[in-house]
């Protein structure tokens, strides 16, 4: 099971950057392209906010850096993972995220992404978790329209529109369902 992870307000692409240096060492400016070429369309990145949160992964003792020199070209940093920032890095991998739509864009992508890249034989467990969550968080929106007064229209139309983008992100998780072709978890 999952462990919960109730930081959606505190949303950051810096463990999409951990894992990337789990595969390979890299300079701050390759990995940044590496970013945008296979996550860019999930999270924006500038390239200064890359290195902001790089600095801040080697001071945490995440990444370590070493200076590269160059013939004729300025001196490069060499940034690889640590063992500690390897095991942040797994531990954040098995977390759940609950049903925030911008998380669920954000992470639940983003940590698919990694689970087919480091550990494949987990997309199906880490796919069910989050269509599970989903579908827990489409029933208890339901039965809360259903029990709200007619009057509150207010808090209805909020309701609505919260049941709604859930169902949407039902109808989206079944398509990574056949996509990734994982079988339906049986009841």
């Amino acid at each position: 099971m999952a462990k919960s992870n109730r930081h959606s307000g505190n949303l950051s692409p810096e463990f999409a950057l951990l894992g990337f240096l789990v595969e390979k060492p890299s300079h701050g400016y390759d990995l940044h392209q590496k970013f945008v070429a296979e996550l860019g369309h999930v999270w924006h990145l500038s390239q200064s906010q890359a290195y902001a949160i790089l600095k801040r992964l080697e001071s945490r003792g995440d990444i370590s850096a070493h200076v590269v020199e160059q013939e004729r070209l300025p001196a490069r940093q060499m940034l690889r993972i640590t063992a500690q920032g390897r095991k942040r890095f797994f531990e954040w991998l098995e977390l759940g995220i609950g049903t925030n739509a911008r998380s669920i864009r954000l992470e639940f992508l983003t940590r698919l992404y990694f689970t087919q890249l480091h550990r494949p034989e987990n997309i199906s467990q880490i796919y069910q978790t989050q269509f599970a969550e989903t579908e827990a968080r489409v029933e208890q929106l339901e039965i809360l329209l259903q029990n709200l007064p007619p009057e509150q229209i207010y808090n209805r139309l909020s309701l609505d529109l919260r049941l709604q983008q859930m169902r949407l992100i039902q109808n989206w998780m079944a398509e990574i369902r056949t996509q990734f072709h994982i079988p339906r978890e049986k009841r």
